[in-house]
């Protein structure tokens, strides 16, 4: 019996994109499952084969992210029920690592392409509630360890993503006059972005820039997670 190592991830195809933007003028499920097979061959396949790979890379770095094929990739199926777009299909792939494989799990390494954007990621995004409090407060209480980490990783190109600011400070933050913790406590997201190009997606050392971006971003998502995790701990209990 011929035996078969693991899945090397060895880029994705000239046909992905291609693919992704005729979805676009196809938004109809006929022609989408007649061409189903050559999604699965130029756009899921490779992304599966993308978080094997870098499951394996990340755990011999010592990175805390992880990821399986059949639980790791977002749906090319769009959820419809409430929103006025009634397309069936996204026209971008995008898969995530986290600490337990879940894609709900917050503390990611994160890609997303289209023709649009290709861009990786890694942070913690979408805080509710009490997480996004303590997070919150834990940037107030360790000011300059934060201000340092996000120095530390803008540094190395990794921007902090400034899009989802408030105007305002929020709720619960009304009275904090320091100008540099309104910046970060107005965030509404906390992830660090890396743009990359169409080229990059063909390459194979797509796995090693994620790889880097995932070994840089440990001190960041550790400093997350210790807001984070004691409440999740009381949820659990």
């Amino acid at each position: 019996m011929e035996m078969t190592g693991p899945v090397e991830f060895a880029g994705f195809s000239t046909q992905t994109l291609p693919f992704l933007k005729a979805l676009g003028f196809h938004q109809n499920r006929e022609w989408f499952h007649e061409n189903k097979a050559l999604y699965d061959q130029v756009v899921k396949t490779p992304m599966g084969d993308l978080v094997e790979t870098l499951t394996r890379r990340l755990e011999k770095a010592g990175v805390p992210l992880k990821g399986e094929r059949k639980t790791s990739l977002y749906r090319v199926n769009r959820d419809v029920r409430f929103s006025k777009n009634k397309e069936p299909y996204n026209t971008h792939g995008s898969l995530i690592l986290t600490r337990n494989g879940n894609k709900k799990e917050n503390g990611f390494l994160y890609l997303h392409f289209s023709n649009e954007r290709v861009f990786i990621a890694s942070g913690f995004y979408n805080l509710e509630g009490d997480e996004m409090r303590a997070f919150r407060d834990l940037i107030i209480r360790e000011k300059d360890t934060f201000i340092k980490l996000v120095e530390e990783m803008q540094a190395k190109g990794y921007l902090l993503d400034m899009s989802s600011a408030l105007k305002r400070n929020p709720r619960g933050f009304e009275t904090l006059d320091d100008a540099r913790l309104q910046e970060f406590v107005r965030l509404r997201n906390f992830t660090f972005i890396s743009e990359l190009t169409d080229k990059d997606l063909l390459n194979p050392d797509l796995v090693g820039k994620m790889v880097s971006l995932g070994k840089c971003s440990v001190p960041f998502l550790n400093f997350g997670w210790r807001a984070i995790d004691p409440l999740r701990e009381i949820n659990e209990s």
